[in-house]
């Protein structure tokens, strides 16, 4: 196949979604396919060509109120030069399927959009006009999947799956590593949807009954002068920066306890949180929000502890309780293990693969196509 990726950021930019894309076109490069990227940011993988693109006086001034939007528009406008294409697979939401999916069109290419995270409902109106034209969706987690259902989707067209996971390396970290008993540790950009605050509200908490507990996270962000701030109300939290991936492995595979607070924003949510994965992954137990769900990918309600969106109280009530009780932890850490067991990076490629030839990859005259609530798409 020849496929092409679109994203605005790729790895080494930090976030989910950046290392995902880099990761996938890794794997469709080993599988033999030929793979290019559009990127605003980050590095394009070895092996993937990269796609020039070029601004435009429109997108010029439309990157004044949205880069992201302008980025789209030119992705759109470079799709003639691309030659034959099998697959555009466009890793975002209804502001970039608003210009890919009528240019995917016209050249009669099949067009996946990935949802990676919640979808900004307040755009819901223009949303049906914006997934006419994309033929197939994969959404990483249960509440995008839902999200999109919510906007008109058809659900027989929206494929839920996670991010894959680099079992071998992560199973070679796990095994090289001792916990550091009472380590409590989170990993996630400093941004108001991880909600970082209520992680350390909760960890001072906790450490008033359990004083030998320490709380890092790691991860950079324009709210880390305030978090700083918050953390100064009492000892045991540190701020370990933008980390590379082998030494974010390393930190949380010695934490006894992982934890992600993150919440629902209005525009903005998560889907399935990949480090919570490679956390269970690690044999790390897992406490996450309600807002953070890992449904539908971790069946096993045993494999990690889910607390109420929001509550300081609950979540401070469950690290307290795996704190306590190395037992638990144990027997957290071999269900977390074996819950995240089929997601290694071939598997899940392989899934991916799949949907392509769903939607019709190949066969520009056969691309299905289903009756939207409001058109066609």
């Amino acid at each position: 196949m020849r496929i092409l990726h679109i994203g605005y950021r790729l790895a080494p930019e930090p976030g989910g979604k950046e290392r995902y894309i880099a990761r996938l076109a890794r794997e469709e490069l080993r599988r033999g396919h030929e793979v290019l990227v559009a990127r605003r940011r980050g590095a394009v993988p070895p092996g993937a060509a990269a796609v020039t693109l070029r601004p435009t006086r429109v997108g010029r001034a439309l990157a004044r109120r949205s880069d992201p939007v302008a980025f789209a528009l030119e992705c759109a406008r470079a799709l003639p030069s691309l030659g034959p294409l099998d697959v555009v697979n466009l890793h975002g939401d209804h502001r970039e399927a608003l210009f890919l999916g009528p240019a995917a069109a016209r050249l009669r290419i099949p067009l996946l959009l990935t949802v990676h995270g919640a979808l900004a409902m307040r755009h819901r109106p223009i949303m049906p006009l914006a997934f006419r034209r994309v033929d197939g969706f994969v959404a990483i987690g249960a509440r995008p999947a839902a999200e999109l259902c919510r906007a008109g989707v058809p659900p027989e067209v929206v494929r839920t799956m996670s991010s894959g996971l680099d079992l071998p390396r992560l199973d070679a970290v796990r095994a090289g590593t001792a916990r550091e008993p009472g380590l409590i540790v989170s990993v996630g950009n400093l941004l108001p949807v991880k909600n970082h605050a209520l992680t350390i509200e909760a960890f001072h908490r906790l450490r008033a009954v359990r004083p030998g507990a320490r709380l890092v996270i790691a991860g950079e962000g324009p709210e880390r002068g305030r978090l700083e701030r918050l953390a100064a109300a009492g000892p045991g939290v540190e701020f370990a920066g933008h980390l590379p991936g082998d030494e974010v492995y390393a930190l949380m595979a010695r934490a006894e306890i992982f934890v992600l607070a993150s919440r629902r924003l209005p525009s903005i949510g998560e889907g399935i949180p990949t480090a919570a994965l490679e956390a269970l992954a690690l044999g790390t137990p897992v406490v996450l929000s309600s807002e953070a769900t890992l449904d539908p990918v971790v069946t096993d309600p045993a494999a990690c502890r889910v607390f109420r969106g929001g509550s300081a109280g609950d979540l401070t009530a469950h690290l307290r309780a795996l704190a306590e009780d190395g037992a638990l932890r144990a027997r957290m850490a071999e269900r977390g293990r074996r819950a995240v067991a089929d997601l290694d990076w071939p598997r899940v490629a392989a899934r991916i693969e799949g949907r392509y030839e769903a939607v019709g990859c190949g066969s520009p005259s056969r691309r299905r196509r289903v009756t939207h609530a409001t058109g066609r798409i």
